[in-house]
């Protein structure tokens, strides 16, 4: 894949997430002139979707990670609402089940990776099995290095397959994370948003950001590249992300399958 974004990791790149902007508006000096773009952005996903779905030569696997309330949702429900959901699935990884957790940590992400035709797009994603266990000392620093080589082996593998993979992290400040945490607490329809988890994990942010650090400096590859998103204004994640994706698809230049009739012959 050709890629051209500023927010692109580029091979071998040392990452050093508290350097990087998490509110920069690239071109866009608003939020409507944004939004105009992510119409059109919607538009263009919608038709090259299709084409993606008849052709079902290759896969996308979209993923998207980064800190409680970085906007994993918002991104899902403003990109791909113009997305026939026949060709795309949405799967949501948490702490792992004990039948998950009894199998090789890339067990159930490799169960959920979608087939040709599909868009498949993770909510959290087979990097949580190494960045909370990480964070909270439950693996060593040996066995994070082991695992992430092993994801970029599992998303080569995923590649030579014909799966199309973009990865995504979305980048905010702590204190805007503090702003949107405090609106859940002042708002009552945001309650049910809230967990304990959210304010615990807070706690660890200086962990979070080593362990992302080294996540993004060793899995960014082109055949698998990470993004850094600023997500500090949501209508501006929306719209850099939506706008890559743009990119990679037309880029693809798929087309519809030979058909098996003849329309002109069909006579009703």
């Amino acid at each position: 894949m050709k890629l051209k974004s500023p927010y692109l990791v580029k091979p071998h790149t040392r990452i050093r997430l508290h350097t990087l902007p998490t509110a920069d508006t690239g071109p866009y000096q608003s939020e409507p002139s944004a939004n105009a773009a992510l119409v059109k952005h919607r538009a263009d996903l919608a038709r090259l979707q299709e084409v993606f779905y008849a052709s079902s030569r290759k896969a996308l696997l979209i993923v998207l990670e980064g800190m409680d309330t970085a906007g994993k949702d918002g991104t899902i429900r403003h990109i791909f609402s113009g997305v026939n959901p026949q060709g795309c699935n949405v799967s949501s990884f948490k702490v792992p089940t004990p039948l998950e957790a009894s199998h090789d940590f890339l067990w159930r992400a490799h169960a959920a990776v979608p087939p040709r035709g599909m868009i498949g797009i993770f909510n959290r994603s087979h990097y949580e099995d190494v960045l909370a266990p990480r964070v909270h000392k439950n693996i060593s620093r040996k066995t994070m290095e082991t695992h992430l080589e092993d994801i970029n082996e599992f998303e080569a593998m995923l590649t030579d397959n014909h799966v199309v993979i973009l990865k995504f992290f979305l980048h905010i400040s702590r204190d805007e994370q503090a702003r949107r945490l405090q609106s859940r607490i002042d708002t009552p329809d945001k309650h049910w948003k809230l967990s304990e988890a959210d304010i615990h994990e807070r706690r660890y942010w200086p962990a979070y950001m080593d362990a992302y650090n080294r996540l993004l400096s060793t899995t960014s590859h082109k055949h698998a590249p990470w993004f850094i998103i600023p997500s500090d204004h949501k209508w501006y994640r929306n719209v850099a992300i939506s706008a890559i994706l743009v990119d990679v698809l037309e880029g693809l230049k798929l087309t519809y399958p030979t058909p098996t009739l003849d329309a002109s012959t069909i006579k009703l």
